[in-house]
């Protein structure tokens, strides 16, 4: 599969999942199982995790699969899952924090 850019990705995942844009621009898309942010280039990835740690709930980065290995290490105690292009889960979201 060719690599998508940061439009395609957005729009394979949100068909893919049922998501649709965030109102509020604290993610690029929700749906039922969270919110989503969307790094289409391994340059995007750090930002992405950056981002996604400030969202409260279920949080997804939504990725290109070849950046797997890339956004993998990032991903960890971020609490957030991965994604692909196809809704596919390549890491599963853990449980969200409780604020105290």
């Amino acid at each position: 599969m060719s690599r998508l850019d940061h439009d395609a990705l957005t729009a394979s995942v949100a068909a893919a999942v049922g998501a649709s844009a965030d109102a509020s621009g604290a993610a690029d898309l929700v749906f039922d199982k969270g919110s989503i942010v969307v790094a289409a280039r391994v340059d995007d990835l750090k930002g992405a995790f950056k981002r996604v740690k400030k969202i409260d709930g279920y949080r997804w980065v939504a990725i290109n699969r070849a950046d797997l290995f890339g956004a993998n290490p990032l991903s960890l105690g971020s609490k957030a899952g991965i994604i692909d292009a196809h809704g596919e889960i390549l890491k599963n979201a853990d449980i969200p924090r409780k604020k105290v």
